[in-house]
């Protein structure tokens, strides 16, 4: 059971991947930054608990928030479906699949067989536009396009591991209203909405507020870790290379900043993409820092980069504060 129209989305981020290949079976064709913008996707966590064997660091939204900001800013449907069942799980994806329509996943990338590195993260998403009697066939990250396939029992095990950030076997599909967009109006909306989740975190540890507090807890961080270079050389691989587009999605949100400024005509936003460029050199610098702390553990590097995240705090507050003028 194919789908033979499908049309792969050629995404850096899995979730914007993932709901891009549904959008283009819906006509709905735009650019993997417009997606991530839309979905008002640009954030920053700075989570550590004692379960997780290094703190983590992360530059979007929570798992699932985008891709509903994306269906109500392009006024679409969004149909999700959890259950416990791994049976009735799949009975879900294989009812739609059989209509035609490819669906979206949310799994644990631990068990997909096309996966080398073996590392439990149960935010991860792909979409499934067909099966066998053996295999899953899937869209995922540009790395994969459509060539992606793992074994059933093993999407079955992706999809039904537990553990932060996981759902009980989440899928989704996207339906057209009868009523449009107008790109041009929710684009605004879009940024200013973002920029005030960002200027208003409900803790310390998320937001521009977060990104000063990791210049105290890197130090804290570093006494504690067992071992420099596994834990700041992971923590830096998945800041550049973890579907984040380089530069913890800084790059990506440029990018959707610079569209719309061509689009409205801006240049007032083209300016700001112009400022997220060069918040992106200093994030690419803080995982170099990372890699050099992992191997050298010189002090001298710690200090550097929690000088940087102080300086980050700063300018995103202020680029942010920026594009919610803008979009008023």
């Amino acid at each position: 059971m194919i789908i033979e129209n499908f049309k792969p989305f050629n995404g850096q981020h899995c979730e914007t991947t993932t709901t891009g290949s549904l959008l283009y079976q819906l006509g709905i064709d735009l650019s993997e930054p417009m997606l991530f913008g839309l979905g008002e996707g640009l954030g920053y966590i700075f989570w550590n608990m004692k379960i997780m064997d290094f703190p983590f660091i992360g530059g979007r939204i929570k798992p699932d928030e985008l891709t509903k900001n994306i269906c109500k800013n392009l006024n679409l449907t969004l149909n999700v479906k959890e259950t416990s069942s791994t049976k009735k799980a799949w009975e879900n994806v294989k009812l739609e699949l059989e209509k035609g329509k490819a669906v979206g996943l949310k799994l644990d990338c631990y068990h997909l067989d096309y996966f080398e590195k073996k590392i439990h993260f149960a935010g991860h998403y792909a979409s499934i536009y067909g099966f066998d009697d053996e295999f899953a066939y899937l869209n995922d990250t540009n790395q994969q396009g459509r060539n992606a396939k793992t074994l059933l029992k093993n999407l079955a095990l992706a999809r039904n591991e537990k553990g932060p950030m996981s759902s009980k076997n989440l899928s989704y599909t996207i339906d057209k209203n009868q009523e449009g967009f107008d790109l041009k109006r929710v684009v605004k909306q879009a940024i200013w909405n973002n920029a005030n989740d960002f200027l208003n975190p409900p803790i310390k540890n998320i937001g521009y507020k977060g990104i000063f507090k990791t210049s105290i807890e890197i130090k804290k961080w570093f006494k504690t870790s067992v071992d420099h270079k596994k834990d700041f050389g992971t923590s830096a691989s998945l800041m550049e290379n973890g579907g984040t587009g380089g530069s913890l999605f800084r790059n990506i949100y440029g990018d959707f900043i610079e569209e719309c400024g061509e689009l409205l005509n801006s240049e007032d936003l083209i300016a700001a993409s112009m400022n997220y460029r060069e918040i992106a050199a200093l994030w690419k610098q803080i995982a170099e820092l990372f890699v050099k702390i992992g191997e050298t553990e010189d002090a001298s590097c710690l200090d550097l980069a929690s000088e940087i995240f102080v300086d980050l705090s700063i300018r995103e507050k202020k680029i942010m504060e920026t594009l919610k003028a803008i979009c008023t």
